[in-house]
C-alpha cells in the first residue's frame, strides 16, 4: 500500500533559523508543485499564519525560541495546520512531547524534501494513543542522552547555564554533546 501524497498546491510553511536548510526546503517542495512560505523564527512564522498555510515544517531549536511552543501556538490558532518537527536533537523525550502538542509527526535532521512529504502523508496512519505499544526500556546511556538534551533545551541551548544545572564541568557536557546519541 502506498501512502498518498499531500495534495498538490498545498501551502507549506518552513521554519528554520538555518538560512541553507530554510530555503533548500522551500525550493524543493516549489519545484514538487506546493507553494512554499519560509520564516526564520516564531515571530516571523505567526506572522506568516496569515497566509494560510496547509502544512508546517518547524525546527525544534532556534535562536528566537524553542520550536515546541511554536507548535502549540500555530495549532492554537490553527487547529487544522499539518505539522512535522524536525530536530537536531532528536529524543524520545521531545518525540513524545511533540506529538501530544499535537504534531503530525516527527523527523531527525537531516531530512529531505520526500522525507518531509512522507512523514505529512503517513503522520495521520496512527495516532498517539492508538498506536501499538511495544515499548523497549532505554539503555542508561540514552537516558542520559535525554535528559541532558531535555536540560539543554530547558535553558534554551546555553551551554554554561545547563552544565550547571547538570552539575557538570562546561566542557565536560560539550564533549557529551559532540558523540552521537546513543542506540536505544
Amino acid at each position: 500500500m502506498s501512502i498518498p501524497p499531500i495534495p498538490p498546491g498545498s501551502r507549506i510553511l518552513v521554519v528554520d533559523d538555518d538560512e541553507a536548510l530554510r530555503e533548500r526546503l522551500a525550493a524543493a517542495f516549489r519545484d514538487r508543485g506546493y507553494e512554499a512560505l519560509t520564516a526564520e523564527g516564531p515571530p516571523q512564522a505567526l506572522v506568516a499564519l496569515a497566509q494560510e498555510p496547509t502544512h508546517a515544517v518547524v525546527d525544534l531549536r532556534m535562536p528566537d525560541g524553542p520550536g515546541l511552543p511554536l507548535v502549540q501556538e500555530l495549532l492554537r490558532r490553527r487547529p487544522d495546520l499539518k505539522v512535522v518537527v524536525l530536530t537536531g536533537y532528536g529524543s524520545i523525550a521531545t518525540t513524545v512531547a511533540a506529538m501530544r502538542l499535537g504534531a503530525t509527526n516527527y523527523l531527525s535532521k537531516p531530512a529531505d524534501a520526500d522525507m518531509v512529504l512522507a512523514a505529512f502523508a503517513r503522520g495521520d496512519v496512527a495516532p498517539l494513543d492508538e498506536a501499538p505499544v511495544d515499548y523497549e526500556a532505554p539503555t542508561l546511556a540514552r537516558a542520559e542522552w535525554e535528559h541532558i538534551n531535555r536540560v539543554l533545551d530547558d535553558c534554551g541551548g546555553n551551554i554554561s547555564k545547563a552544565a550547571r544545572r547538570l552539575g557538570m564541568h562546561r566542557r565536560t557536557l560539550q564533549r557529551k554533546l559532540a558523540t552521537f546519541p546513543p542506540r536505544q
